[in-house]
């Protein structure tokens, strides 16, 4: 207790409150606006394929983590503005500094708020919203898409060093292929081929029902052909993993991602990027928030003749800034081969460099 009173006052008590307070009310107030937004957008879907009120009401409890996550440092950012802000509307903020308290000392609650959210963040990314994207996930795949997969061609998956698939066609909506083949490797040499002209998928088997099978054997020289009309295949692929889903990714809690991380590793998969992307912008987006709740802290605590709602179009205006970074940052993870961790931190990095210099103007 005599810890807390030497560092923790009852100003840093309603600065935080303050903080907190503001943050949750412009959650719930741009939650709210986004919900109907988006059921505005869906409602033809809905009066077409009648979900259940309780399907509804999951899907939109659901949506809230959801938004929240992807607008979090825009929340921090318009919180801590909105009601610093106030205080320097007010004069508060010159009554504070007049009295003896440093702006370092002034921001300390500003930055014990932005670790409790971003801790709260934090855990809320690796767990509970990828969690809530599963079930909007599921929902739409029900109620909103009308065909959530379409029909590839020429599909070439590694399974291990060892093992490579062919697939000429697959339909999703079938769970069939036309044209399977599997070569197994040994170094440099094909020591097994197994082609099947179609292929269909168990799911109570987890199996692969192949028909019209032609399997090949070499041991050097030597060949060994075998044809079958049918033939069970037990092999790690899915049709899941079959089609290029973009959207996975969002809705694997992180345990999950590691392992389809791994995965998609070991088969040598083009899209492992963006699941590494996934992964570390789960952890770079809590600094935002603490990186942004700075800058406003800096930004609206000086009192101007625009007042709030001037420094709110900052606000706005820098988060929108930061949200294109992260953009093009994806982009670059993509398409540019920048490697997802650099290319994660690099909005981060330049705001965190904006956040000081901010920081060191106004402590002169």
């Amino acid at each position: 207790m005599a810890f807390l009173n030497k560092y923790w006052k009852k100003l840093d008590a309603f600065i935080l409150k303050k903080f907190l307070t503001t943050f949750f009310f412009s959650i719930c107030i741009i939650a709210l606006i986004a919900c109907v937004v988006d059921y505005s957008e869906k409602v033809d879907d809905f009066v077409k394929n009648k979900p259940s009120n309780m399907d509804l009401i999951l899907y939109y409890i659901s949506f809230v983590p959801h938004i929240t996550a992807l607008l979090f440092p825009l929340f921090i950012f318009i919180a801590t503005i909105f009601f610093t802000s106030k205080m320097a509307f007010r004069t508060e903020i010159i009554a504070i500094l007049a009295s003896g308290v440093s702006f370092t000392r002034f921001l300390r609650p500003y930055v014990v708020g932005g670790c409790i959210l971003g801790i709260i963040s934090l855990v809320a990314n690796h767990f509970v919203v990828p969690m809530a994207n599963q079930r909007i996930h599921e929902f739409s795949v029900k109620f909103i898409w009308n065909s959530p997969y379409s029909t590839d061609r020429n599909i070439h998956i590694r399974l291990s060093p060892q093992e490579y698939v062919y697939i000429q066609n697959f339909d999703y909506q079938l769970r069939e292929i036309t044209r399977f083949t599997m070569e197994t490797m040994d170094d440099n040499d094909m020591t097994q081929k197994l082609s099947a002209e179609r292929a269909h998928y168990d799911t109570a088997a987890h199996e692969w029902k192949l028909k019209k099978v032609v399997l090949r054997k070499f041991e050097g020289k030597a060949e060994q052909m075998q044809v079958m009309d049918d033939y069970s295949l037990k092999i790690p692929l899915t049709p899941e993993e079959i089609v290029n889903d973009d959207r996975k990714k969002e809705s694997l809690t992180t345990p999950r991602l590691l392992t389809e991380i791994q995965k998609q590793k070991d088969r040598g998969a083009e899209t492992v990027n963006g699941f590494l992307f996934e992964r570390y912008k789960r952890s770079a987006q809590p600094f935002a928030g603490l990186v942004l709740c700075i800058i406003g802290a800096c930004l609206a605590s000086q009192k101007i003749r625009g007042g709030s709602g001037f420094h709110l179009a900052i606000g706005i205006g820098g988060c929108a800034v930061y949200m294109l970074f992260m953009q093009f940052s994806q982009t670059f993870t993509l398409n540019a081969g920048v490697h997802p961790l650099l290319s994660i931190w690099i909005p981060n990095i330049v705001f965190s460099i904006i956040a000081y210099l901010m920081y060191k103007r106004k402590i002169k």
